[in-house]
């Protein structure tokens, strides 16, 4: 499985002003880690579809090591999804989760079309567990767009 790992110190220019990592820097890195997972996987270009699942359990503060780790869950015809783990990395290296993400990204033809991907096969028992619930949430992205939103 094609993964990312990407990591950052947070600097005086990705804080406000209570010293805390801007929501939208980590939002751009989040799509940043994303795109590189979904390309690795889909061997070419790819864009962002949809954020469909954001939350911060925790803040990362100024001089912190941000760390995060994108997998590609599932695939549709063109599209997969990808899960992206944020972290605080200690100088001891001990990390706490302070971020999940799922995106879905689409690959994108040398015409600027949606391109077909290669369908993902789980293989471990992490992978299935990752594509049943990538399942459900593709279940609700349906249902919503029926609706409407």
């Amino acid at each position: 499985m094609e993964a990312a790992v990407q990591s950052w110190i947070v600097l005086p220019e990705h804080c406000n002003g209570a010293g805390r990592l801007f929501g939208g820097k980590l939002m751009e890195w989040i799509d940043l880690v994303a795109a590189v997972a979904a390309r690795r996987y889909a061997r070419g270009r790819v864009t962002t579809a949809a954020v469909d699942h954001l939350e911060f359990h925790a803040p990362a503060y100024l001089d912190d090591i941000v760390v995060l780790e994108g997998v590609v869950t599932s695939t549709g015809k063109t599209s997969m999804e990808v899960q992206v783990d944020s972290f605080v990395e200690s100088d001891r290296g001990e990390r706490k989760r302070v971020n999940r993400a799922y995106l879905v990204l689409v690959a994108i033809g040398e015409d600027g079309q949606p391109r077909q991907v290669p369908a993902f096969v789980p293989k471990t028992e992490e992978q299935k567990a990752r594509w049943l619930a990538a399942q459900r949430r593709r279940e609700v992205r349906e249902q919503r767009r029926k609706e409407g939103f």
